[in-house]
């Protein structure tokens, strides 16, 4: 267990710096919010140190089967922090700021088309809406919409060219994948591939679903304005990096039922040449 406290430390320190992020970098709000993020940081990085402490299972998946964790990790630091310099930008007019915002209106306008998930968000807006709001909500998803594509990419080279998983030696299930058990109904291989479809089909329909869900929802509601800062850092966000995390997990799931059928294939080739033998 010790030689896994120094990682758990630093994987500790960098959830809790991702969730100080927007509160670092935007102007200072009132202190009940700072007192907020202080606690969920604390909470969040208390969580993700046992986690990789303990040699137990417990709720992260992939826990030892890098880099599919730390590219999702790097997907949403880089949505939280490049957002943040987004809204940020009025106040702080830098040259990364001008930089950011101009890649992200580009994106964003270029992925504005009917039906897209970046014209879904913004006509989740109330009607009313100053222009420059929807602007700036049409850059932040943009922005992140993006970056998780370039995640999800990342990790299918990885996938393919480096042979994830299996170039990391046995694939403990037990461990990477603590709430599947590979003991409770059916072949492993085909609720696998299941899960994985699931999850695919998921990843693709969420950045459509979520904008018509909350926008139906807000009909008998307050309307969804994200006029706050951090609530559009974290609502658009999750937005873009809930759908690719899921298309990776469905991803890495049906590698994995790969993985157990070959390794059947060899096991009866195995087994049929034993017998030959004998």
């Amino acid at each position: 267990m010790i030689h896994r406290l120094p990682g758990a430390f630093l994987r500790g320190l960098l959830v809790m710096f991702l969730l100080a992020t927007p509160s670092l970098l935007l102007p200072q709000g009132n202190g009940d919010s700072t007192q907020v993020v202080a606690f969920f940081g604390l909470f969040a990085g208390a969580l993700t140190f046992s986690e990789y402490a303990s040699a137990y299972p417990g709720l992260v998946e992939f826990r030892y089967a890098p880099p599919f964790n730390r590219i999702r990790f790097i997907s949403l630091f880089l949505s939280v922090f490049l957002i943040t310099i987004i809204c940020a930008a009025p106040s702080n007019p830098t040259p990364l700021a001008s930089f950011v915002r101009s890649v992200g209106t580009v994106i964003g306008e270029a992925i504005d088309v009917p039906y897209s998930p970046v014209r879904l968000i913004t006509l989740m807006l109330p009607a009313g809406t100053p222009a420059a709001h929807v602007a700036l909500v049409r850059t932040a998803a943009g922005m992140a919409y993006l970056i998780s594509l370039l995640s999800l990419s990342v990790f299918v080279i990885v996938l393919k060219v480096f042979g994830w998983p299996s170039r990391l030696g046995a694939f403990n299930v037990w461990v990477n994948l603590p709430t599947f058990d590979p003991t409770v109904g059916g072949d492993v291989v085909a609720r696998l591939e299941r899960d994985a479809r699931l999850n695919i089909a998921l990843g693709f329909l969420l950045p459509f679903v979520i904008p018509a869900v909350v926008k139906t929802a807000a009909a008998g509601f307050q309307p969804v304005t994200l006029s706050s800062p951090q609530t559009l850092i974290w609502t658009v966000s999750a937005w873009a990096f809930l759908p690719s995390s899921l298309f990776m997990r469905g991803i890495a799931m049906g590698r994995i039922a790969d993985m157990i059928r070959e390794k059947r294939r060899q096991n009866r080739a195995a087994e049929a040449a034993s017998l030959l033998i004998a």
